[in-house]
């Protein structure tokens, strides 16, 4: 008669199979090979008795949890996140490995210690932008734990893998667009939350469009948006009450983009006839927008794609790319002025 499962021990496979138990153990755990008749006969046993190893047990043989953790610092079921996250979700899935998120507000525990994803219960990290502080990359590198970073490149002297997308390029191609096709020349900057990597390489692609094409820079056109539709709306009715002109907005974001859009029709102006606005990322529902969103196609599937094969690289052999840099391009609809016959 087959004992119920709770009562199979791994002494009972060894025993039934004819092998030893850290023979068993190293099938089980996959620490080293064994033969193929012996394989097979291990399973078979296994399921004669239905015995399911003790994952708790098995993740303290191989000092492994077979989960990796991805922090980031705010909200991630967002439009913008929703596409990063199926790309590390892919690839977690094609390796077994589970995957933890964790939402590491800084500002809540005051900076430096008690990060809530560690060496305690994940095999690695995927850290998103700001959602750690140097303090703490620091304190992880030096313990060896493998780190990736995403849309943030490390401290100089810290060899920690990292996946970016182009900014700076894509921004001065963009705004150069709403100067040289629309004939824009007070262009809104909508900025990215203070110190994130992204908004900075965007301001400078902007600034450098502005410089190319003859037109002074305006400390007072560049305005705060943080990636945030309600930020944005705000912003750019405060800016209108207060009388700031402009005919262009470059939104940090096409969230942003989608809070200056409201804002502007709350006000009775008219995109793009009276104000161009253009975003990047290029996120699900910008296409469907009124009017359609002209913007930056950031590749953000691949992003988290990319990071999590990386992090795998480093789980498995200890290597991966030093950087990675993926590719944007502009993508042209109406709220520009381009007309859809246009592209």
């Amino acid at each position: 008669m087959t004992r119920k499962s709770s009562s199979v021990t791994i002494r009972d496979v060894a025993r039934q199979a004819d092998v030893s138990v850290a023979t068993v153990s190293r099938f089980i755990n996959q620490t080293a090979p064994v033969s193929e008749d012996v394989a097979q006969r291990i399973q078979f046993v296994m399921k004669e008795l239905r015995y399911t190893p003790h994952v708790a047990a098995r993740n303290l043989a191989t000092n492994r949890t077979n989960a990796i953790g991805l922090m980031v610092s705010f909200n991630i079921y967002g439009d913008f996140f929703g596409p990063m996250l199926n790309g590390i979700e892919t690839v977690v899935g094609e390796y077994g490995l589970n995957l933890l998120i964790s939402s590491n507000n800084l500002s809540l525990r005051g900076g430096h210690g008690g990060i809530p994803l560690g060496p305690n219960n994940t095999d690695g990290l995927i850290v998103y932008a700001d959602s750690m502080d140097e303090a703490d990359i620091r304190h992880l590198y030096e313990a060896e734990f493998p780190i990736v970073m995403v849309y943030r490149t490390p401290p100089e002297d810290l060899k920690i893998p990292c996946v970016n997308i182009e900014n700076k390029a894509a921004s001065f191609k963009i705004v150069e667009h709403l100067i040289k096709v629309h004939h824009r020349r007070r262009i809104v900057y909508l900025r990215g939350p203070e110190g994130q990597q992204d908004s900075y390489w965007r301001e400078l692609g902007y600034r450098k469009a502005l410089e190319e094409n003859g037109i002074e820079y305006d400390p007072l056109l560049v305005l705060p948006g943080e990636f945030e539709r309600h930020i944005a709306a705000m912003t750019i009715t405060d800016a209108l009450l207060n009388g700031l002109e402009f005919d262009a907005v470059f939104a940090g974001d096409d969230d942003a983009a989608v809070g200056v859009l409201g804002a502007l029709r709350d006000s009775g102006k008219h995109v793009p006839q009276d104000v161009s606005v253009v975003g990047f990322d290029d996120q699900r529902t910008s296409s469907s927008l009124t009017p359609a969103l002209t913007t930056v196609r950031a590749p953000t599937l691949d992003v988290g794609r990319v990071a999590a094969q990386q992090l795998v690289n480093l789980l498995r052999n200890g290597e991966a790319q030093c950087e990675t840099l993926l590719p944007t391009e502009i993508v042209i609809r109406e709220s520009c002025g381009c007309h859809a016959s246009d592209y």
